[in-house]
């Protein structure tokens, strides 16, 4: 699960996510910041909270940790569409249901918008193409409120069986050299 980037001054830093899919999404968000730029763009990540207007009292990582709890929080599942089986999962729906179960939010329509900055925070991720086309812009809103849109914690052990990786082509090689810098990815 590494992949390599080069800088322009011909140095290379590898990274290693903790799996494929994880490591296919950071491949395809560094190509969008490097397609950007190239553009002649100016590339800024706006804050999610300013762009959705959350309210300053709604702590998301307190609201995550409430999500992922064994026994309160949202259950992780073993579930299967178009002859894939993901595991560790749970549907966009469920997401939603829990929100307006737990008092987070007054609506459904309260809950794509909170669930959405959950997900553009990186507090949730896309498994399965519905949720991934949405969370790439294919859609009104980057999170679905639907039964066959999937999605996952980051640190859940998510992973896919009979999955094929997206289009993205991430070229094999030959991983040599020392160690640097050790750490772990962290998308904001």
């Amino acid at each position: 699960f590494v992949f390599k980037l080069t800088a322009a001054k011909q140095q290379d830093h590898f990274f290693q996510a903790a799996y494929l899919e994880e490591r296919d999404a950071w491949v395809r968000d560094i190509k969008k910041a490097i397609h950007c730029i190239d553009g002649g763009q100016r590339f800024a990540r706006k804050s999610t909270r300013k762009s959705i207007r959350l309210p300053e009292t709604i702590n998301l990582s307190a609201l995550y940790l409430s999500m992922k709890d064994p026994e309160k929080g949202i259950k992780e599942l073993k579930l299967e569409k178009d002859k894939k089986v993901f595991n560790h999962c749970f549907t966009g729906t469920s997401v939603i249901d829990w929100l307006v179960s737990s008092n987070s939010i007054r609506n459904r329509k309260e809950g794509l918008m909170l669930a959405s900055s959950l997900l553009s925070e990186g507090y949730l991720q896309p498994a399965g193409d519905t949720s991934k086309a949405a969370a790439e812009g294919l859609s009104d809103t980057p999170f679905l409120d639907l039964s066959d849109a999937y999605y996952y914690f980051p640190d859940s052990g998510f992973f896919c069986e009979g999955n094929s990786s997206d289009d993205d082509v991430v070229l094999k090689e030959e991983f040599r050299g020392v160690v640097v810098k050790q750490g772990c990815l962290l998308k904001q």
